[in-house]
């Protein structure tokens, strides 16, 4: 099926509905879904919220913010509190269900007070067919939906789309949540997510310095005060020659560099194969 025809599709899911609360991350899904429901629906009758909480970089609710305003869409900022569960801060291999419950949980009553009755998530087509997904689950069983999904859009459709509508957020790096730095088994806490946000931003900027823009990059704290940083793999070789630039990420009493380069999804590769897969 075309490009087109996916689009298509996903305007005739949109259309017919009264009114839309899109829960927007500031990526590009739900971005490409929130531009494709204004598009169907007009700015008055979509609404984007973004939850407010430590495991969102401050950098991306600017963002996002200027994104909801280039549409003309009423943004939303709920705080939501998935630090408040206890299997979210024990962060075991099931910890984005518990993050999804309460993001649905506080839209779901937002939607509401505003009279509308559809929540929708940017979940993509690629994200159903991907391995250790609880998230999605757990946001399904809760009454939000995924038009991007039914639609048939694969992320490389979602981003061809967003460069068709020329939105500034085409070719945006991915950007998960802080908690998802955090090794499984290692405690999340408000103290652990900013330590990695501060680590992350402050390696960006040397990096930048030096000369050595990143696209990609992640510091993953493994436990134990150990943190590892992921580049681009193509500057994997720059920085393991420039090791002073890891001093940067401060608050590990270790710092290494991953040879192999930044991987999305990299600490699912610590779970055993059967709940990785599940």
């Amino acid at each position: 099926m075309s490009l087109d025809a996916r689009l298509a599709g996903l305007d005739a899911l949109l259309r017919p509905l009264p009114g839309l609360v899109v829960a927007f991350s500031g990526g590009v899904d739900s971005g490409v879904l929130l531009a494709a429901a204004v598009r169907a629906l007009g700015a008055d009758r979509v609404v984007a919220a973004t939850a407010v909480s430590p495991s969102l970089p401050a950098a991306e609710l600017t963002g996002a913010a200027g994104f909801a305003a280039s549409l003309g869409v009423r943004h939303e900022q709920p705080r939501t509190d998935e630090l408040s569960r206890a299997g979210y801060r024990a962060n075991a291999g099931d910890r984005c269900a518990f993050c999804k419950t309460e993001l649905v949980e506080v839209l779901l009553p937002l939607a509401a007070r505003l009279g509308i009755a559809d929540v929708v998530t940017g979940t993509n087509a690629d994200d159903v067919r991907a391995g250790f997904r609880p998230g999605i689950r757990a946001a399904a069983e809760r009454g939000a939906w995924t038009p991007l999904v039914l639609a048939g859009l694969t992320k490389d459709d979602v981003r061809a789309a967003a460069r068709r509508w020329e939105l500034p957020l085409a070719d945006k790096p991915a950007a998960a949540c802080l908690a998802s730095r955090i090794a499984y088994g290692v405690p999340v806490s408000a103290a652990g997510l900013a330590r990695v946000e501060r680590a992350e931003s402050a390696l960006r900027t040397a990096l930048l310095r030096a000369g050595l823009p990143v696209r990609d990059l992640r510091v993953r704290d493994l436990g134990d005060d150990v943190a590892r940083v992921e580049v681009d793999a193509e500057l994997v070789d720059d920085v393991a020659a420039r090791p002073d630039l890891l001093v940067a990420v401060s608050g590990f009493a270790r710092v290494e560099l991953d040879p192999r380069g930044f991987r999305s999804g990299a600490m699912n590769e610590l779970l055993p194969d059967p709940v990785r897969y599940r």
